[in-house]
């Protein structure tokens, strides 16, 4: 049943094949078992358990209330959830219980799902899992063989989304199938009087139909995207897609995005003055971690914000206060903003040259090995796997990844398509057709845990031995 997509879970919900209940105490003890993975910061055990309890009675009374009652969901630890802690993974928050629930997290629970808990993240979000700043869900979603969705900059409310940046931030949605996303995306759509950077009318419902002629779509290739260091399996994923559309009657062509390659610079710029100003809140005084210093005002700012922040976030708030110094603001600031406007343009003029949807790699390389990917740092893999995803972000356009295939090693590659702003559901109307069309493996959770297990189990000997 876990292994199954959320429609075909509903669909078995509402015939009896499990209760809501059975099938949130599933979802607990597959998380207890890959405790190991560090996957959740929180389990709210007791909530979801009573939750699903809600949900029981709901459907014996034949009362559902749509399509996620009973389906349990996991929230990244950057949303505020009401009496259940949001860390941000951080020192800075641990042990605060926010008084108010995200608007998304709102909209889930009332529309009957269930909440599993709190998942990791690196501090803040300041790395390559998670809400969507320069492509944290669909980095990861391609790196899992599922489904992440970008929605446009102002379709989903951001409000109890503890920011990152603003301007670039949006709720992303991780889920088995492209049908599953835009389930989920009906339900966080809409305007909030709470987020006054959302959009009146997103024009609900997303119901996606089934494309079974692709020959008036324009498919674009963007040039600069085929970067040296794009592998060659990816390369030929990539290429194997493009013939897909081709060979069904599609227009491909090439199209060039010609500020691509100053994206990641002014990018850096960005996020990192959002991040100096954001960060500024956490100052030790109305909550959050407070140092035991009291010398004077300025001391205990410091070592409060020395003891809360990783090197990572101390990093970037370095940085971004740097590139806003009154010296630096026209030459770094207002320049990488002027930037993005180009990078936004260049989106704009290709789809107004008739393109409906572009494709390219969502990562450079397939998914990486365990072992492998806890060698390297924070500051390399997501400036690896932000490069074909950031821009999008700083265009405030949707965008979806799509498993397409398992490596030669057996993991998983996802290819991205990015659509028009606010065009959501044509975008993923196209991804729908393509997934059907590749028809990806359904990765088998048990394998999987049995896989990760055996990897968890080398690790320790691997760390025993060297302190030996």
């Amino acid at each position: 049943m876990l292994g199954r997509t959320l429609q075909e879970v509903s669909a078995a919900l509402k015939q009896g094949q499990i209760t809501p209940v059975e099938l949130c105490q599933k979802c607990l003890s597959l998380i207890k078992k890959t405790k190991f993975l560090n996957a959740y910061i929180t389990i709210s055990e007791e909530v979801a358990l009573k939750q699903a309890e809600e949900s029981e009675k709901r459907y014996k009374k034949g009362h559902s209330l749509g399509a996620l009652d009973g389906i349990p969901v996991a929230v990244k630890d950057n949303f505020s959830t009401s009496g259940i802690e949001t860390t941000c993974a951080s020192n800075m928050l641990k042990g605060y219980v926010p008084p108010y629930n995200a608007t998304v997290v709102q909209r889930l629970l009332d529309q009957g799902a269930v909440l599993m808990g709190k998942t990791n993240l690196d501090e803040f979000a300041m790395g390559a899992l998670g809400s969507d700043t320069g492509g944290s869900t669909r980095n990861p979603a391609a790196h899992c063989g599922i489904v992440g969705f970008k929605p446009s900059y102002g379709l989903v409310s951001r409000h109890g989304l503890i920011p990152l940046v603003n301007s670039m931030d949006v709720p992303g949605i991780l889920t088995r199938c492209v049908d599953d996303a835009a389930t989920v995306l009906g339900v966080l759509a809409g305007h909030d009087p709470k987020d006054s950077t959302t959009i009146q009318d997103p024009g609900k419902p997303f119901m996606l139909s089934s494309l079974t002629d692709v020959s008036k779509l324009c498919i674009g290739i963007p040039k600069e995207y085929l970067v040296p260091e794009l592998s060659s399996e990816v390369r030929s994923f990539w290429s194997k897609a493009a013939n897909l559309f081709e060979s069904e009657g599609a227009k491909v062509i090439e199209v060039s995005l010609p500020h691509t390659s100053y994206s990641i610079v002014c990018y850096h710029v960005l996020c990192t003055s959002e991040v100096a100003s954001n960060m500024a809140r956490f100052d030790g005084l109305e909550y959050g971690h407070r140092c035991d210093i009291d010398v004077s005002t300025e001391a205990m700012y410091a070592a409060t914000r020395r003891e809360g922040f990783n090197d990572v976030v101390r990093g970037r708030i370095l940085a971004g206060n740097f590139f806003l110094l009154k010296e630096n603001y026209a030459n770094y600031f207002i320049k990488a903003q002027k930037v993005r406007r180009l990078i936004a343009n260049d989106f704009v003029n290709v789809f107004n040259s008739g393109v409906d949807v572009l494709l390219t790699p969502t990562t450079l390389s397939e998914a990486v090995p365990y072992l492998e990917f806890i060698k390297e740092d924070n500051r390399t893999r997501s400036a690896q796997d932000d490069i074909f995803t950031q821009a999008v972000n700083m265009a405030g356009l949707p965008a979806v990844s799509v498993p397409v295939a398992l490596s030669n090693q057996g993991l998983p590659v996802g290819l991205q398509f990015i659509g028009r702003a606010f065009c959501d559901q044509q975008l993923l109307t196209v991804a729908k057709w393509f997934e059907k069309q590749v028809q990806f493996p359904v990765i088998q959770l048990q394998e999987l845990m049995d896989d990760c297990s055996s990897v968890f189990e080398i690790e320790k000997l691997a760390s025993v031995s060297l302190k030996q």
